[in-house]
């Protein structure tokens, strides 16, 4: 476990440069454990393998001072597949175990990484919290803005270091971003444009068959009401069914927004509307394929969010993007780790880009080095015992947005806010959406 005391060692841990890409990438994970003392490491368990989180895993193995100790996933295929890619990385085997419930009683495990099926977010976590683990979530951190909250309350309830998987609040140049438009560098930013695109295929018309012997289906759908399973779910297009998914604008478009809200300086909106739909082929595909979210806040300050699941025609030269517009000039940033900054006249003011470039539409991430900012702010953060960047109630304001987007989407309905909470007032209807229906006996809850 972690040791809060163990000063000195802490101390050579920052001068030797832990938290820097540079050295996670230029000594491996082995080779630097015989330096780290035992109580220096941080040993995590990871739920959810298939895609985001494969990669995910081994990044986490390859950073100094992370041992990955246990592989969990309810695809013995999975499992098995990432476990073998870690043999180069990792200086022991992890355990594979398919129920990660189980490994929350180790009292040697520090932490969880959790990159599950959208509605299993919040509870994995909730859970994780509750046994003493700290947690890093993928986006979205829930599955509805009921989920968001009681996650914020388990964090703090239990004193525990969650951070959502909104990686570029730990990227330099976003960073650096951000504090130009703090600054005044375009004057008053009153309005944000946000975008996503694709080129998503159809996932046709679903048939009913039995279960992969490979898979715990009843497992995998845990806290959701049961579906009967069928060949087109599993495993990336569950994402666009709302038992289990949340759609584009969850599943990207939380980037996008985050990044918007950040640079506004807004927490709660006033006004969300959505307009949108299933417009490009006719299957099983439930949520909007096209949708465009507007969010309106206190202080004449605005936001739009465009996702095209299946156009991927570019918005200034890329797939994804935000642009914030001031009373003095206009920033752009474009999916990557940079920047640009335009007068009034639209000319060039600045201009900030990094090497590391990333494939904006890769269901696996950005990229290594981009990712591991980020995962070495949660482990210093561990070690540390200290807000990380992406801390879960930042997580949960942004993830609020896109939830509140898909509300007013899925009644047609405006939705006016309480710029306090982000509430829906004067609506039963679009307020029932708030919280989900369970699977009886899988209900989150705080103990």
């Amino acid at each position: 476990m972690i040791n809060s005391n163990n000063n000195s060692r802490r101390e050579f841990i920052k001068k030797a440069g832990l938290g820097s890409v540079g050295l996670a990438f230029g000594m491996s994970a082995k080779s630097y454990a015989s330096i780290m003392g035992a109580n220096d490491r941080v040993r995590m368990g990871f739920v959810g393998v298939n895609g985001r989180g494969n990669g995910m895993t081994k990044n986490f193995a390859r950073q100094v001072g992370c041992e990955v100790v246990y592989v969990c996933d309810v695809d013995a295929t999975a499992m098995a597949k990432t476990i073998a890619g870690l043999e180069n990385i990792s200086k022991k085997k992890p355990k594979g175990v398919k129920d990660f419930r189980t490994i929350l009683n180790d009292k040697n495990l520090d932490g969880v990484y959790i990159a599950t099926p959208d509605h299993w977010h919040a509870p994995a976590a909730i859970l994780a919290c509750q046994a003493g683990k700290h947690v890093y979530v993928e986006k979205p951190c829930s599955h509805n803005p009921y989920e968001g909250e009681l996650l914020v309350e388990a964090a703090r309830k239990y004193d525990r270091i969650v951070q959502m998987g909104n990686q570029r609040r730990s990227w330099p140049r976003i960073m650096e971003c951000m504090e130009e438009l703090k600054s005044g560098a375009i004057g008053k930013a009153y309005f944000a444009k946000g975008w996503y695109t694709n080129n998503r295929k159809p996932i046709g018309k679903g048939k009913q068959v039995p279960v992969p012997t490979n898979l715990d289906y009843e497992l995998w759908q845990g806290p959701a009401p049961r579906k009967p399973y069928q060949d087109n779910l599993i495993h990336y297009n569950w994402h666009w069914f709302w038992n289990w998914g949340t759609g584009e604008a969850l599943n990207n478009g939380t980037h996008e927004i985050d990044v918007m809200r950040w640079g506004l300086g807004v927490e709660y909106p006033t006004r969300v509307t959505s307009f949108g739909g299933r417009y490009a082929y006719q299957d099983d595909w439930e949520t909007p394929d096209t949708q465009v979210i507007n969010m309106e806040f206190p202080g004449g300050i605005a936001m739009t969010w465009e996702g095209r699941s299946c156009n991927n025609y570019p918005v200034e030269g890329s797939p994804r993007g935000a642009i914030f517009y001031g009373d003095k000039g206009t920033i752009v940033t474009t999916g990557d780790n940079d920047y640009t900054i335009y007068n009034m006249d639209n000319k060039v003011v600045k201009k900030v880009q990094d090497e590391a470039k990333t494939n904006t539409t890769d269901p696996a991430g950005p990229g290594d080095k981009l990712d591991a900012y980020h995962i070495n702010n949660f482990l210093d953060s561990v070690r540390n015992n200290k807000r990380p960047n992406g801390d879960i109630e930042i997580g949960h304001k942004s993830v609020l947005l896109c939830q509140l987007g898909n509300i007013a989407q899925r009644t047609g309905r405006v939705l006016n806010c309480d710029p306090k909470n982000g509430h829906i007032v004067n609506d039963k209807e679009a307020m029932a959406l708030w919280r989900r229906e369970y699977e009886p006996g899988w209900e989150p809850k705080l103990v």
